[in-house]
């Protein structure tokens, strides 16, 4: 039986082509480990494998199974640079620091290739990312950025397209143009979280599911979590859940917001289907963006309607074939074979939140849809700074995240309204 998330609607075609996915045992029992790390997905699990591989006693809980937040169901892409470009880093921070997070992203990519070929990971890579303008007054702008990346940045993957190239490579006319990227690309991301866990596993890694953290405090004797089945007590602790934290960590919870987003799979639309015949993917200009890819079997995956009110997640198939027919008419009766969704977790700057919330204890999330490449190189970054060298973390650190407002009761109706108004500007 094909194994379903209970903390995120629908079945993903992740989970239903992901192969054998081993099962983790829960925390039964009271553990002493040198590091501690909560949440299984992309940072907490690469945390893991670096540590046991560094030779570190971690272990490691999962309120769920591995990568049923947002690491298994994302969009798959992976990216360039920050989630802000790198011209707008330079605007706030001045290049030199601007210059170094974009090298860091930069490295975060070929880390993440490189683990997946060095440990034997299957992870479906397919090259080449489209980054389209909906609006025409917005193309001076995707033409300016990619001769600053060529130039200033040295970044020679990105080229802008006209009108009609653009139309050419997404089988699509209902965009302006845009920009193609084929220093980057896109991956299969539940195949990654499963392979890292293998990895961190036979490092050594202790790794627990259905484990939920369910108290973190830090003292004179060390950092202690607790849980319904056990203890682990620890010199230092990782937590890594991002958008699914809840009140276990109040820091985290004041400066990441969970904004729910949901993605469709068609049928493989075969060998002759005009849809982005190249095989890259495509995120647009919209700020409620739409992302949307071919899998290695020949699907479109398209995401695009992001969720901004409490139980607003049913009639997913309804929303995304809408979305799905308006770029691609011949498709508007298309079935989907999948339909889900799931949390991701961003801050009001959309830069990463990477702060030390208690004593010894580190706090990583809030990567605002730029994750799969970032939350796996910040956990590699927590095992450096673990074994003596945090100089890289820091320029995470020193990042300035301003908390939401409104508090705990206020926040999700004051983004409730940001959103739609944003959505409402995509359409205007």
């Amino acid at each position: 039986m094909i194994y379903q998330s209970p903390v995120s609607p629908g079945l993903s075609w992740y989970e239903a082509t992901v192969g054998a996915r081993p099962e983790y045992p829960a925390l039964d029992g009271d553990y002493r480990v040198d590091v501690a790390i909560v949440g299984g997905g992309f940072t907490g699990l690469s945390a893991a494998a670096h540590l046991a591989k560094a030779g570190v006693n971690v272990a490691l809980i999962e309120a769920h199974r591995f990568g049923d937040g947002a690491s298994g169901r994302n969009g798959g892409q992976l990216g360039t640079g920050q989630r802000a470009w790198a011209e707008e880093l330079e605007a706030e921070l001045g290049f030199t620091r601007a210059k170094a997070l974009f090298d860091l992203a930069e490295e975060a990519k070929a880390h993440l290739l490189d683990f997946a070929a060095g440990n034997a990971i299957e992870i479906d890579y397919r090259p080449g990312q489209l980054s389209v303008v909906h609006k025409r007054r917005y193309l001076d702008e995707y033409r300016r950025h990619a001769d600053i990346m060529r130039g200033r940045f040295g970044y020679p993957h990105i080229t802008y397209m006209d009108e009609a190239q653009t139309a050419q490579r997404l089988g699509s006319t209902r965009y302006f143009g845009g920009t193609r990227d084929t220093g980057t690309g896109h991956i299969h991301p539940l195949k990654l979280v499963t392979g890292t866990a293998r990895v961190a596993a036979e490092a050594g890694a202790l790794l627990f599911e259905k484990t939920p953290a369910t108290r973190i405090s830090s003292d004179a004797g060390g950092v202690r979590i607790e849980t319904p089945t056990g203890t682990i007590t620890a010199e230092k602790c990782l937590i890594a859940t991002n958008a699914y934290g809840g009140d276990l960590e109040p820091k985290s919870a004041a400066h990441v917001m969970p904004i729910g987003s949901f993605i469709g799979a068609t049928p493989p639309l075969g060998d002759d289907s005009p849809v982005l015949p190249g095989g890259e993917a495509v995120d647009d200009s919209r700020f409620v963006v739409r992302y949307f890819r071919r899998s290695a079997d020949g699907r479109l995956l398209f995401g695009g309607r992001e969720i901004y009110a409490p139980g607003e997640d049913k009639a997913i198939h309804q929303h995304i074939r809408r979305q799905i027919a308006e770029l691609y008419p011949a498709l508007s009766d298309v079935e989907l074979t999948h339909a889900w969704g799931g949390y991701v977790g961003i801050t009001m700057p959309r830069k990463p939140y990477v702060r030390e919330v208690m004593p010894n204890v580190i706090s990583a999330g809030g990567y605002s849809g730029h994750g799969v490449m970032l939350s796996n190189f910040v956990g590699k970054l927590y095992a450096e700074t673990v074994c003596g060298n945090r100089d890289r973390l820091r320029l995470f650190e020193e990042l300035k995240i301003p908390p939401f407002p409104g508090g705990r009761r206020l926040r999700p109706i004051l983004m409730f309204l940001a959103l739609n108004w944003y959505a409402l500007r995509d359409r205007l």
